[in-house]
């Protein structure tokens, strides 16, 4: 698999992070993060049914300050929806989410307004989240006013200045007064992520911020979201189907399939030793010129499950040619089955990894561990 350069460090210091005496809890935190979207269809002899999309099922994802999470999946596996839940721009269906341990859904406009103030969202598109009618400045001095007070004259043309340096838009004066079309993707992507900037945030979700942008500046985004992390100590939650970066650029790899989590851990381990069989075909499907005759002659490895009648037990299993009727039959949970290089818990909701009768065998040359 292709991996990047490394990422530049920060000074000594340059994080703020505070002294830890032990694991920091999590800023941002999601337990059982539930979203079914209702579908509403016609029945027999003009009867109504009601279903549901089971978009997203019992997530759950802890965000540290000064660490990156990756949620990494195919199309239609319910990472953008988990994002959107986060950010609290949809209600959730179950689960709790909290913010420094407090109960943080909001109720009214002055709550959600508090809520953004910390946790921040960077948008799939920058051609589509910024205004094409109004320039920069237009657009970074609503976000500044909204979240810094009613800045006048030289204030707000520091506070401006400000945003524009730290996402490497220089000399501002540049770029503060161009509008959306005279700037190319990556300069757009900087902007949205300095409009971001503005509220101060602790938290980051980056729903796939460098999937609509040229390969070649690509990792400049992934650069400046590192740097920004350690310089100004956020958790940011990274979203992406492209595991190679996740490998670079996260310190947590999450694994989604068809709404639910199916691997986890740190990613180095995720992304070279993968423990579940989707994340095995997830790795395997990233881009080898090499073997691209041998990728032709492959037999289809299916297609993901429909999410308003998902398969009963894992949602992997009629894709996968380890499957067994316990598979079939039981939703698996996310077992333990191994610790990382720092320690850190590596889990995969595989039954290969239980001891329960009638468990798949999963091969070791296939990445389990002999």
């Amino acid at each position: 698999m292709s991996t990047y350069a490394g990422t530049p460090e920060a000074p000594a210091g340059a994080s703020g992070a505070p002294p830890s005496d032990g694991p920091e809890p999590p800023v941002l935190e999601a337990v059982g993060l539930t979203k079914h979207y209702p579908v509403h269809g016609g029945g027999a002899r003009g009867q109504r049914r009601s279903a549901v999309v089971h978009a997203v099922d019992g997530v759950d994802l802890s965000l540290h300050r000064g660490k990156v999470v990756a949620l990494v999946g195919e199309s239609g596996s319910g990472k953008s929806t988990i994002a959107r839940l986060l950010a609290q721009l949809q209600p959730l269906t179950a689960g709790r989410l909290l913010l420094r341990g407090d109960d943080a859904r909001t109720r009214g406009r002055r709550a959600f307004r508090r809520y953004v103030g910390k946790v921040q969202m960077i948008f799939q598109d920058p051609f589509g989240s910024l205004n094409p009618v109004h320039p920069v400045r237009y657009t970074l001095t609503r976000a500044v006013r909204i979240h810094q007070g009613r800045l006048r004259g030289q204030e707000l043309e520091d506070a401006l200045a400000a945003l524009l340096e730290r996402v490497h838009l220089t000399p501002v004066e540049r770029y503060v007064d161009k509008y959306p079309h005279e700037l190319s993707g990556g300069q757009r992507q900087r902007v949205a992520i300095a409009r971001a900037l503005a509220a101060d945030p602790e938290v980051l979700l980056a729903d796939e911020p460098i999937s609509m942008l040229d390969v070649s500046i690509r990792l400049g985004i992934l650069n400046l979201l590192a740097d920004l992390r350690d310089r100004l100590h956020l958790a940011i939650l990274y979203i992406t189907h492209d595991i190679a970066s996740a490998r670079y650029f996260a310190d947590t790899t999450l694994v989604m399939y068809a709404g639910r989590v199916v691997e986890s851990g740190d990613s180095e381990s995720v992304t070279q030793r993968p423990r579940h069989p989707y994340t095995r075909l997830l790795v395997s499907s990233a881009p080898d010129p090499d073997a691209l005759a041998e990728r032709a002659a492959a037999p289809p490895k299916g297609e993901p499950p429909s999410l308003v009648s998902p398969p009963a037990g894992c949602r992997f299993h009629p894709r996968c040619p380890f499957a067994t009727d316990l598979c079939r039959t039981e939703v698996p949970p996310l077992l333990d089955v191994g610790r990382g290089p720092g320690g850190e818990p590596l889990r995969a909701a595989c039954w290969g990894w239980s001891d329960r009768d009638g468990a798949p065998q999963v091969p070791a040359d296939e990445g389990r561990e002999a």
